[in-house]
């Protein structure tokens, strides 16, 4: 992906209950700052989202937390990072996330990054952007979410193949290969 820049990253304020999650949040942290590549991100320092800010900020990366007034407190704001920046309310949050990324990366979360994952793939599908969408599928987190995906295509409720607008991964490193790529 020419001019690569930053990704949003759109994970669990939870950690799970795998070290897997944990694991690779890390694990990719590292390899964004190893490729110069800055992180767009919810603005928690808790769950996995603390832990990509965390692996980021510790490697000498840069890493912007988008955070909305509601979740300060909730999501617990990272006060290390690069810049935290403060919005009024979850709709202003994700534009402005997507307004300073390049490509999207889903790591486990609950309904919020799903709620993300979803808007992400609808406004690609209604060219608001054309993002690529990266899913890091660690110990199959997503596999029934997949099933589901091909389950829509099948029965004609997507307008075209979706696995043309994401990419599945199995690790961090897999990611990596298809951003600079």
């Amino acid at each position: 992906m020419q001019n690569l820049q930053s990704v949003a990253v759109f994970c669990g304020s939870k950690s799970g209950k795998n070290p897997l999650f944990i694991e690779h949040a890390t694990a990719l942290g590292k390899l964004l700052t190893t490729h110069k590549i800055k992180l767009i991100y919810g603005g928690g320092s808790v769950g996995i989202m603390g832990a990509i800010a965390n692996a980021m900020m510790q490697t000498g990366g840069e890493v912007i937390g988008i955070i909305p007034k509601l979740l300060v407190e909730w999501e617990q704001q990272h006060n290390e990072i690069t810049e935290l920046i403060v919005v009024d309310d979850m709709h202003s949050r994700k534009k402005l996330i997507y307004e300073k990324s390049d490509a999207v990366i889903i790591l486990a979360g609950g309904n919020g990054t799903l709620d993300e994952l979803f808007e992400t793939i609808t406004w690609n599908t209604l060219k608001i952007h054309e993002m690529k969408v990266f899913i890091l599928n660690s110990a199959g987190f997503y596999n029934n979410l997949i099933a589901h995906l091909s389950t829509m295509e099948q029965e004609g409720f997507l307008y075209d193949n979706w696995q043309s607008r994401i990419i599945v991964c199995t690790n961090p490193e897999e990611i990596i290969e298809y951003l600079k790529s």
